[in-house]
C-alpha cells in the first residue's frame, strides 16, 4: 500500500512542486492551502505523513502541530520554514514536529527526510508497544511514558530520543549515531541541539527523586543505565 502524504503550504508553487515530486516516487499525495483546511483534510483522512509549512494566515504550520498532538495524533510532521534561526526551529520539535528543512530546500533532500521519517514509524509500529528498563516504561501506542508509576508529559522529540536509548538499553549510542537516528542528518551548526534536548529528558525523568539512568560517555555519547 502507498503511503499517503499531505502537504500544506500557501504557496501553490510549492505545493504542485512537491506533489509531482513525491507522486514521482511512488506516493499518494494530496495538497492544502492552508492550516485550517489541512486540519479538516486530517479529520477526513489521517495521512501517514505532514509536510507543513510554518508562515501561512490565519491557521500557521505551529498551531497545527499544537492541536494535532492536543488531540492525540502522531502522524509525524516535517516542517517547512524560511526562517533558519534555531530557536523557530527548536519551538516546532517542542511543539510536536519531528523534523523541519528551511527553504529553500532540494527535493532530494526532502524525499530523504521523508523516507526517514516514514521509516522510523514503520519500525515503532511494528515493535512490541511496551519498552521498559527498571522502573521506566514507555507505551508506544499511547506515547504515554511512566516512572515509578508516575506519568512523564514529553514533547514528540523528546519521546523518540528516549525511545532510541530504550531500544538499546546499556548500550553506548555515539553522538553521530543519535544525530542522524532522530534528526535524520547531521546538525553540524548547533552543536549544542542533543545536549539540550538530553538535559531536558534527564530533568523530566529525574524529577521525582528518580536516579539518573542517561549517562554521559565523555568524548563518545550517551548510555541507558542504571548504574548512576
Amino acid at each position: 500500500m502507498r503511503s499517503y502524504i499531505l502537504v500544506v503550504d500557501d504557496d501553490e508553487k510549492i505545493t504542485s512542486m512537491l506533489k509531482r515530486g513525491l507522486v514521482f516516487e511512488g506516493f499518494e499525495v494530496l495538497t492544502a492551502n492552508n492550516g485550517a483546511e489541512g486540519l479538516r483534510e486530517m479529520m477526513i483522512r489521517e495521512p501517514d505523513l505532514l509536510i507543513l509549512d510554518v508562515m501561512m494566515p490565519e491557521v500557521d504550520g505551529l498551531e497545527v502541530v499544537r492541536r494535532m498532538r492536543e488531540a492525540g495524533s502522531n502522524v509525524p510532521v516535517l516542517m517547512l520554514t524560511a526562517k533558519d534561526a534555531i530557536q523557530d526551529r527548536v519551538k516546532g520539535l517542542d511543539l510536536g514536529a519531528d523534523d523541519y528543512l528551511v527553504k529553500p530546500f532540494a527535493l532530494e533532500e526532502l524525499l530523504a527526510r521523508v523516507r526517514a521519517l516514514l521509516r522510523r514509524r514503520s519500525e515503532s509500529e511494528g515493535s512490541n508497544h511496551i519498552l521498559r528498563f527498571e522502573d521506566l516504561e514507555m507505551d508506544l501506542h499511547s506515547r504515554e511514558v511512566k516512572r515509578n508509576n508516575m506519568s512523564i508529559e514529553l514533547t514528540a522529540k523528546e519521546f523518540e530520543l528516549l525511545h532510541l536509548f530504550m531500544q538499546n538499553p546499556k548500550r553506548v549510542l555515539p553522538r553521530d549515531v543519535i544525530m542522524e537516528k532522530i534528526w535524520g542528518y547531521d546538525y553540524s551548526g548547533e552543536s549544542n541541539v542533543l545536549e539540550v534536548y538530553i538535559a531536558m529528558l534527564r530533568q523530566k525523568t529525574e524529577e521525582h527523586g528518580g536516579k539518573r539512568i542517561i549517562m554521559t560517555i565523555r568524548g563518545t555519547g550517551y548510555v541507558l543505565r542504571g548504574d548512576a
